[in-house]
């Protein structure tokens, strides 16, 4: 399996890492990917999360040691900061409640972690820029929580989800991996934070809970497909023939 995983990921990042200047990757090349994409029906399967963050980044995803004091500080700091999260966001004036639909609500989570995550002393909170220097709210994670005095990270990414359906097998946790903007450059350990809803309710979101997960031990799958644009797709050079033309 480890063969294969790297294998699949030096592959991944030579087709979907390349930039002009780069040269693009020769059939022989990319055949052995292609193979396991024919033979083994193009998925990986279980695979730690971990292993695909360290192999597209080159840094170290570490555990949460709640027995460490600066983990257990910085827990607490994102702990508290959830709960005044709830109580604020739960202000029948606030703007989240102007939003009329669920993922728009993601916006309004985010942004108020990310002020008051940086309010206290001691700790950074920011949008984490990409590999090309570049702050970036797209994608993968959402929010980089530093502890000054350690340098110790945290990556945070809030979901909001429907309360009760922690079970369900609907997807909700995406990656893709890509050199230019690639936003993991840290060792650092990876938190999701849940926010749990349970709709609107008389014109106000009920945020009802929250829970910090440690993605250490998270398990991914992946499915491989090749794909394009149009604008690949009709290129003037090797279109053949087309309406209104003899």
């Amino acid at each position: 399996m480890k063969a294969l995983f790297n294998l699949f990921f030096a592959a991944l990042l030579s087709t979907l890492g390349c930039t002009a200047e780069e040269p693009q990757p020769q059939s022989a090349d990319i055949e052995p990917f292609v193979h396991w994409l024919l033979d083994d029906g193009g998925r990986l399967e279980d695979v730690r999360f971990a292993a695909v963050a360290e192999a597209v980044s080159a840094c170290q995803v570490l555990p949460v040691d709640a027995s460490d004091p600066v983990d257990a500080a910085m827990l607490a700091h994102v702990q508290t900061t959830l709960d005044a999260m709830l109580l604020e966001l739960a202000q029948s004036d606030n703007s989240i409640h102007t939003v009329g639909r669920v993922n728009e609500i993601s916006r309004h989570v985010e942004d108020f972690l990310l002020a008051h995550l940086n309010e206290a002393d001691g700790y950074e909170c920011s949008i984490p820029p990409n590999a090309s220097g570049k702050e970036q709210r797209s994608g993968y994670p959402d929010l980089r929580l530093e502890h000054s005095a350690s340098g110790r990270v945290f990556y945070i990414d809030p979901k909001v989800y429907k309360q009760g359906s922690e079970t369900s097998r609907f997807r909700t946790f995406y990656f893709e991996p890509k050199r230019e903007t690639n936003k993991i450059l840290d060792d650092a350990s990876h938190l999701i934070v849940g926010i749990a809803h349970g709709g609107k309710v008389d014109g106000r979101w009920q945020l009802n809970a929250w829970k910090v997960v440690d993605l250490i031990n998270f398990r991914v799958r992946l499915k491989a497909e090749f794909q394009s644009s149009n604008r690949e797709l009709y290129q003037a050079d090797a279109v053949l023939s087309e309406s209104g033309t003899e």
